[in-house]
């Protein structure tokens, strides 16, 4: 049986650091909301937090053909 090409998807290097200080409440709400929909790692989770809501603002502000 002949074999193809394998096609790897490269994954994006993430070079950037951000910090972020959260107050005592902000951190509770934070490591229960890990641990309700199981994030294993606290970094994955405020990455897609963080980007959904860009991503949401971004699509709510965009001009639309009837405004």
């Amino acid at each position: 049986m002949r074999q193809g090409k394998h096609h790897t998807v490269k994954k994006a290097l993430r070079k950037n650091r951000i910090s972020v200080m959260l107050n005592d409440s902000e951190m509770r709400a934070l490591e229960n909301y890990c641990q309700r929909y199981k994030f294993r790692n606290r970094s994955q989770a405020i990455r897609q937090l963080l980007i959904k809501n860009i991503l949401q603002r971004f699509d709510n502000d965009t001009p639309t053909l009837f405004d």
